[in-house]
């Protein structure tokens, strides 16, 4: 399951069924889980923990140190996730001690060629990110959001779950959960519906999710007398109240 050529530490643990392509590098501190498939021309550096049944393809640079001049050798992580598909030329670093000391990246997330991944990064699950799809530092991704193609995030931004930012984007400060950005600098111009409706949402919750929106977001009422408007939409839909709790709390604001 090693390729002759493959260099893998002695004090890397690979679980069972893990396959390493020609020419790849694993260095120490890196544990990697069972079924897991590191492919031709990857590097893998430690601290790392990859998970269970991951697909890397070659080129991939996974756990290497953080591009942050202030890092100075600190032993920080990189923590991955299941099932996760990595392809060509992507690369995720390290936490830095600055920071959480931790890059964490979930389960069940597409990344596609060139993508990255930077320090102190918290990615949820079942995400996608585009070709060249790229997060600064301390950048943190919801459960199901979609980042278009050379979408580009400012560090410390907030990415909300089942969002979607469209090709091209540069975000600079928070994408709102449920909804849909674009533009260069990426605004919040409406709920992702579509993408809604193809998880399953309901048409009343997507309506309730609009109107919280157009209240929130497009309308001339304070945020005060907003939020007290939404009360009974909260009170009714959970994703009506986390909706309101994430641009409520939001620290960088809203892209608008």
């Amino acid at each position: 399951m090693i390729h002759a050529t493959a260099i893998v530490d002695e004090k890397a643990k690979l679980g069972e069924n893990v396959s390493v392509g020609a020419y790849s590098i694993i260095g120490p501190e890196v544990e990697i889980g069972a079924g897991t498939e590191v492919g031709p021309h990857v590097v893998i550096q430690g601290p790392s923990t990859i998970g269970e049944h991951n697909k890397i393809f070659q080129f991939s640079s996974i756990g290497e140190m953080p591009q942050d001049k202030k890092y100075n050798g600190e032993p920080t992580r990189l923590t991955v996730g299941d099932r996760n598909v990595i392809r060509e030329y992507v690369t995720f670093n390290r936490g830095t001690a600055g920071g959480t000391g931790e890059t964490v990246i979930g389960s069940d997330n597409l990344f596609m060629a060139s993508s990255h991944v930077a320090h102190d990064c918290i990615v949820g699950n079942h995400t996608v990110f585009a070709n060249a799809a790229s997060l600064a530092g301390h950048v943190e991704v919801g459960d199901y959001a979609i980042l278009g193609g050379f979408t580009t995030v400012h560090q410390f931004t907030q990415i909300g779950c089942n969002s979607l930012c469209g090709q091209g984007s540069v975000v600079t400060q928070d994408i709102p959960p449920f909804s849909t950005a674009a533009g260069n600098r990426a605004r919040t111009i409406g709920i992702n519906k579509e993408g809604l409706r193809r998880k399953g949402f309901s048409e009343d919750l997507i309506r309730a999710l609009h109107k919280s929106f157009r209240e929130l977001l497009k309308s001339k009422a304070t945020k005060e007398e907003a939020l007290e408007k939404l009360l009974p939409l909260c009170e009714a839909y959970p994703e009506v109240s986390e909706f309101v709790n994430f641009i409520k709390n939001s620290k960088r604001g809203i892209a608008r």
